[in-house]
């Protein structure tokens, strides 16, 4: 790799932009194939995980699935869950394992084709590269909805990369958490806790017991093959892409979390938010028919989990199948006087951004456009995103796998070799 003055253009082979688990990963199948690279990351190795996750954070898969090429987990707790800290050591540990060569403090400014190649601007100067790997994460852009900004301007307003614990919402006012996936339910979970008063606003929602029948719901899940889907198996792609993230907390004692739970700490839960008319807050009326949807979706799961079990033998050594009662909401409260509350917490999802970008490799929409992890323009591709190339795509767990292909893809590419969307070089 040329090193010349700061401010010239180096060449390499590959740019990936990013240094979280993505990078990473990609970092690691391409050291392994031999592909001169470098990686680009606007802080410092896992930055999201060090500077935009709260205190009390979790991941939600237990420890030994964390699972990273050539790099799996080897602690003493492997059926706990990791904190945000551990996370950050244990990507840390993995870029030293291979020397990883990135550039921390580096933040993209511009990344255009440039005939065949592709040049990516930089603050610390400019990249030529036959390839780019667009590794940035799903969690780049908090989303809010459009009427956001018209809420009463005495509302405090957060979104989850900004919220750290319950301290940091100072006030008498009771606290709107929009959003009813794992960072909606956590965070209100914990201000409830702190003897906050709490209202949720819930939309469509995916309901799973912490644990069933003695294991963890992702141990069935990674047993059943529910998570190695692949893109090309499902229906309705763009809404796989779309389903909330699992109602789940990760906590030493595996505890639940579901709506019921929040219930029982005096949690408000409301339908999902409809608009706001002045000082009132609008709800949706459909509560009560999203909880018996994601209450159907959790009995069929868990039925086919009872099924797996006596099919293979398992009955025996298994707990009871004891289910999680039903979803009991009231659901008749459709709006709110905003004047009683003091705060507003988003936790209605990400945007992937990437500003960077030439706006010729976008869609019409501002999306970037893939086939797995494959963009229409040859050399260009991402990782990291939500099903990607399967339902875990966006997991510690799932980002490897789909590393290890699109880095065979990649190679195939700068070896001249004739790469039509995924093809089978990338199986």
């Amino acid at each position: 790799m040329a090193h010349a003055g700061a401010r010239s253009t180096r060449r390499t082979d590959v740019v990936v932009i990013g240094g979280g688990q993505a990078g990473l990963a990609m970092s690691r199948c391409l050291t392994d194939a031999g592909v001169d690279h470098v990686v680009l990351e606007r802080g410092q190795t896992a930055n999201s995980w060090r500077t935009e996750r709260w205190d009390s954070l979790r991941l939600l898969s237990p420890n030994w699935m964390t699972r990273l090429p050539g790099f799996d987990y080897a602690g003493a707790d492997p059926d706990g869950y990791m904190t945000a800290a551990e996370v950050v050591a244990h990507l840390d540990a993995y870029r030293a394992s291979f020397d990883a060569p990135v550039q921390p403090g580096t933040t993209v400014e511009r990344v255009t084709r440039s005939g065949s190649a592709y040049l990516v601007d930089t603050d610390r100067g400019s990249w030529r590269a036959r390839a780019v790997v667009i590794a940035s994460g799903a969690c780049s852009d908090p989303h809010r909805p459009a009427f956001a900004d018209s809420l009463p301007d005495h509302l405090q307003q957060l979104t989850p990369n900004a919220y750290r614990n319950p301290g940091q919402v100072a006030g008498g006012g009771a606290v709107l958490v929009v959003g009813g996936s794992a960072s909606g339910l956590q965070i209100a979970d914990e201000l409830a806790r702190a003897g906050r008063e709490v209202t949720l606003a819930t939309g469509e929602h995916v309901r799973v017991p912490r644990t069933y029948r003695g294991m963890d719901i992702h141990w069935w899940m990674d047993t059943l093959g529910t998570l190695d889907e692949r893109y090309d198996e499902v229906e309705d792609l763009a809404r796989a892409r779309r389903l909330p993230s699992l109602q789940l907390v990760g906590s030493p004692e595996r505890r639940a979390l579901d709506l019921n739970t929040l219930t029982s700490r005096g949690v408000s839960v409301v339908g999902r938010l409809a608009g706001v008319a002045g000082h009132r807050a609008q709800f949706s009326g459909s509560l009560a028919n999203v909880c018996m949807l994601a209450d159907l979706k959790q009995r069929r799961y868990l039925d086919l989990i009872d099924e797996f079990a006596t099919a293979h033998g398992l009955d025996a050594e298994l707990g009871a199948p004891t289910r999680p009662a039903p979803t009991a909401i009231d659901g008749t409260r459709l709006d709110a006087d905003l004047r009683g509350f003091s705060h507003v917490i988003w936790a209605t999802g990400y945007r992937p951004r990437y500003p960077w970008l030439d706006p010729e490799l976008l869609d019409r929409t501002g999306r970037l456009p893939h086939d797995g992890g494959v963009h229409p323009s040859a050399g260009l591709y991402a990782l990291g995103l939500p099903f990607l190339r399967r339902r875990k795509s966006s997991f510690l767990d799932g980002v490897g796998p789909d590393a290890v292909e699109l880095a065979t893809h990649l190679v195939g590419h700068l070896n001249g070799v004739a790469a039509s969307g995924v093809g089978a070089e990338a199986q």
